[in-house]
């Protein structure tokens, strides 16, 4: 990557003077300006080319007692930002993350819901006051006798031709 360092630096310079001038041909800007102009857009050029630092945030690991704590009936509280949530799966996704990265991220079990208990016995009751998975129990229950069915009774023939007599 040193190799490259020079080169990378001179594209960065020209691509910079490109800005800059691009710049300075719609607005006005002092002469004394120009200097920490160009200095200013070289840096942001060379931040954005940098390789990303780990931008791990410091997750300290919960312990097995804020584990259980984060768990009410209610709510789950998130390790992201201490907030309950009723459901994880939007505020994980809106920070970025699954399910199964954020148990990893914070050493959770396997088993770590990802629905509060109450949010989850609540649709439970209104999918079973809908009737929902009952259908199949209902046409399980009715296909039974309908296999008992007798023999297949023959196909009436067509009458025959009544034969001439001479």
């Amino acid at each position: 990557m040193d190799d490259n360092a020079p080169e990378q630096q001179q594209t960065f310079i020209e691509q910079a003077s490109d800005i800059v001038s691009a710049y300075v041909s719609n607005n006005s800007v002092p002469i004394s300006e120009l200097p920490g102009l160009l200095a200013g857009v070289h840096a942001a050029l060379a931040k954005l080319s940098a390789p990303a630092a780990a931008v791990t945030e410091a997750a300290d690991k919960p312990t097995p007692a804020q584990i259980r704590k984060s768990v009410t009936p209610d709510a789950l509280i998130s390790f992201i930002d201490g907030k309950p949530y009723k459901t994880l799966k939007r505020h994980l996704s809106r920070n970025g993350l699954t399910i199964e990265q954020y148990r990893e991220r914070f050493g959770l079990p396997r088993d770590y819901p990802s629905t509060a208990a109450s949010y989850s016995a609540q649709r439970s009751e209104l999918a079973r006051s809908l009737g929902l998975g009952q259908q199949r129990r209902k046409s399980a229950a009715v296909e039974e006798p309908t296999e008992e069915v007798a023999e297949k009774p023959k196909r009436a023939s067509r009458p025959r031709k009544a034969k001439e007599t001479a």
